[in-house]
């Protein structure tokens, strides 16, 4: 499932703009059809836009029937009543999308025979202090175990002793869940630390889900502002 919103607020319209000659909505989901990975994939939206441009080059595309929060709210929404076990969330603003990083998500649960493991997202490691301490980059740490401790917009950890060598990872927005906890997201209400990062796999946290984080060296470009976009495009050629 790819949430695909219009009316992005830090850079409206961003998945209608050119890559290469096609949209990055579209883009986005011919890299993951092309994983091969999957039994189906969809956008979902709320909007006409961008319903029309997937429908009209050949691709599954669904409506939301109301404004959500957030993307997991809206993909939710879209696989109540779809008969499934997992569901991959992939964002709209990602189109490098690549193989490698999904299947090793995939490959968490066909392990997990205890089902002990509600959701999986990857995490990259970063080195660049720029990077680290934008608010943009979502940081996330872990146990010993790789499952999450918490996220935040903030570097964490907090550097007080800078010679104790601690990694930082980069949290990026690609999530797969067993369709019970994205339902329990969707039904469950925000609560404070949600609200104050405004990151919503804290809510998961928060009700006490377990998070498997899996790191990959795949960076991508994830278009979040139009200096993103010009990257993108000098990666895309």
């Amino acid at each position: 499932m790819i949430p695909a919103r219009y009316s992005a607020s830090r850079f409206p319209g961003k998945l209608m703009q050119d890559l290469g000659g096609k949209t990055v909505i579209l883009r986005t989901y011919e890299a993951t059809v092309a994983t091969h990975l999957f039994d189906d994939v969809f956008v979902v939206t709320d909007s006409d836009i961008i319903f029309n441009e997937i429908k009209n080059n050949g691709g599954k595309v669904l409506m939301s029937k109301k404004e959500h929060e957030c993307g997991s709210d809206r993909i939710a929404e879209a696989v109540e009543f779809m008969d499934i076990d997992i569901v991959i969330n992939v964002q709209g603003d990602e189109p490098f999308t690549e193989k490698e990083s999904l299947k090793k998500l995939i490959d968490v649960f066909k392990d997990d025979q205890e089902k002990s493991i509600d959701l999986a997202s990857l995490m990259v490691h970063i080195t660049d202090s720029e990077e680290i301490n934008n608010p943009n980059t979502v940081k996330v740490i872990v146990d010993k175990s790789n499952f999450a401790l918490y996220f935040s917009r903030s570097p964490i950890p907090y550097p007080r002793d800078p010679h104790v060598g601690a990694k930082y990872h980069k949290h990026k927005g690609v999530y797969a869940f067993r369709k019970e906890a994205i339902l329990d997201f969707y039904r469950l209400p925000m609560l404070p630390l949600e609200a104050s990062e405004k990151i919503e796999c804290i809510r998961y946290l928060e009700y006490g889900k377990r998070i498997k984080m899996v790191e990959t060296d795949v960076q991508g470009v994830e278009i979040d502002t139009p200096e993103d976009l010009e990257r993108a495009k000098k990666l895309w050629k």
